[in-house]
């Protein structure tokens, strides 16, 4: 015998047929179901045939990544997620608005170094191996300093994770922020969620191509300046945008504009929610940095549950705030359903919340059903507990004294570098030469590098053997005490061959520990490197 269905189901039924026949692609289904018939509580496996509140439109949205439904891989969904307003997408505008003004700008802004020096702000100038930074230059033998910022990095987001979870994927990463750009753009020229899938099942027809077209040019503009902007962190700004207008930059800037180009276009403008899902390894990774006390974008079923659409008159007794609208899932850029609990695809960026805060604000309940909160609190409001906030803790602590001793020295190591750099190699074969006088000859190449803007001369000393010879080959010039005095113009390197000679009795062991001094004329720079002076065994 074969079950009735309860009228409420048919009903369901019949108004999504009658939806899908009529070709209405609006993404909402209105169509209300009889109050006697509603249910009092309605999971969101129900068929969209519900009203969530009179003032409330509940959306008709499928979500991407299912909580039970979760695989390696899996062909993309388009998702179209619907303009929000609110708190946190104005923070989130205005942090794309200020990144992308840095990026773009930076490499247009001067800093005077001198006559004969780039006076780009920020160069990465690998021609000439050198890394300027306003007033910071940094050589390739300085590469500790890039260590050190790479380091302070890596150090700084697991900060921000272990506090705040996913907000530099919300916020901040660079396909986060393409991705709403090219997302605004797409809204521009196709109108909001409704618009685009409407336009997108609808028949092509003179709108839809130019609408169309003008999306993808105007995201193949974005991606080239994209691409020609990171080119001219590499060179000098004006001279490097003047050969790309005129086709005489080099083959390789082409080469780079072309793919971060055809990058950016695919990357914020199809794959979007894929790279955040499949591609970057920072969401399988964040959990170790997060505990109990790290604020994530949470629902708050302890206040939202048993969800329910809620009618005229009804009291809010004994039931959840949560009325079954879906606009949480409709505004969310990955497809994803926070009230599914925490999940690897979601990004912290808040839109829900700020859907959602939108709708209990209409319906004249309390904001922050969905909101930043930690999974203590939710312990805490379990047993009846004071919430608490707790950002200092054993990790942030670790985390903020590791930033603050490597920021530590760091400066103190720029503050306190010399402009004077030397190394000193020892010839290894021969160890050493006996001379036809009896004495022992070692040989060694110095290379002394003048980092200053100015030439120098410097003064060569070596102690630590007495009656000690020096030669240094192709130098004729030498201080009042005989010591050898090598002129070095600014920024630049120069190597020399030097052979030390000791009277046998004067050399005590096998192998003696000797100092090379290199001193500025006339200056305060000084540096030191010891080495060693080899002879036969006695």
């Amino acid at each position: 015998m074969s079950k009735k269905k309860d009228p409420s189901q048919r009903q369901g039924h019949s108004a999504i047929k009658k939806h899908d026949d009529t070709g209405d692609d609006t993404g909402l289904d209105l169509t209300p179901l009889d109050a006697k018939n509603l249910p009092d509580h309605c999971p969101d496996t129900n068929p969209d045939n519900i009203t969530p509140h009179k003032k409330i439109r509940r959306a008709r949205v499928k979500t991407v990544g299912k909580k039970d439904s979760h695989s390696l891989y899996k062909k993309q969904e388009k998702i179209y997620p619907k303009r929000v307003n609110g708190f946190f997408r104005s923070v989130k505008w205005a942090l794309l608005t200020i990144m992308l003004l840095v990026y773009y700008i930076t490499p247009w802004i001067r800093w005077d170094r001198g006559e004969g020096f780039p006076d780009q702000a920020i160069l990465l100038d690998f021609m000439h191996n050198r890394f300027y930074f306003f007033a910071i230059e940094i050589w390739p033998q300085e590469i500790y300093y890039i260590t050190g910022i790479l380091v302070l990095s890596a150090l700084g987001l697991f900060l921000v994770t272990s506090v705040g979870g996913r907000i530099w994927c919300g916020y901040a990463c660079p396909q986060t922020i393409w991705t709403d750009l090219f997302v605004y753009v797409e809204r521009f020229f196709e109108g909001d969620r409704n618009a685009r899938m409407k336009l997108d099942k609808g028949k092509w027809t003179f709108n839809k191509f130019n609408r169309k077209l003008g999306k993808h040019i105007t995201w193949l503009f974005i991606g080239l300046i994209t691409g020609g902007a990171w080119v001219l962190y590499f060179v000098d700004a004006p001279t490097l945008f003047k050969q790309i207008t005129t086709l005489t930059a080099p083959f390789s800037a082409y080469i780079w504009i072309i793919s971060l180009t055809i990058s950016t276009y695919v990357m914020a403008g199809f794959a979007r929610e894929q790279v955040c899902t499949y591609m970057c390894p920072w969401p399988r990774l964040q959990s170790v940095m997060m505990d109990d006390d790290t604020f994530n974008i949470m629902y708050k079923d302890d206040r939202g549950e048993p969800r329910a659409p809620h009618k005229k008159g009804e009291s809010w007794d004994g039931r959840g705030d949560c009325i079954q609208c879906r606009q949480c899932v409709v505004v969310c850029p990955m497809g994803i359903d926070i009230r599914d609990g925490l999940q690897l695809e979601c990004i912290g960026c808040a839109l829900c919340s700020d859907a959602c805060d939108d709708v209990m604000e209409q319906i004249g309940r309390p904001k922050g059903l969905i909101s930043y909160d930690t999974l203590a609190n939710f312990e805490s409001r379990k047993l009846g507990k004071q919430e608490k906030t707790k950002i200092i803790r054993t990790r942030t602590v670790i985390y903020s004294l590791l930033i603050c001793l490597i920021s530590s020295g760091l400066i103190y190591s720029l503050l306190n570098r010399s402009e004077l750099s030397f190394n000193v190699i020892r010839d290894r074969n021969p160890l050493f030469v006996t001379l036809s006088s009896g004495d022992i000859r070692n040989g060694y190449k110095i290379k002394i590098l003048n980092k200053s803007s100015e030439d120098h001369q410097y003064i060569i000393n070596i102690s630590g053997i007495d009656n000690m010879g020096i030669k240094v080959i192709g130098l004729k010039t030498k201080t009042e005490n005989n010591m050898p005095l090598v002129m070095i113009k600014r920024e630049e390197v120069r190597t020399l061959k030097i052979y030390l000679s000791a009277p046998i009795k004067d050399i005590k062991e096998h192998s003696t520990d000797i100092k090379f001094t290199v001193k500025q004329l006339n200056g305060a720079a000084l540096d030191t490197e010891n080495s060693s002076f080899k002879a036969p065994s006695s």
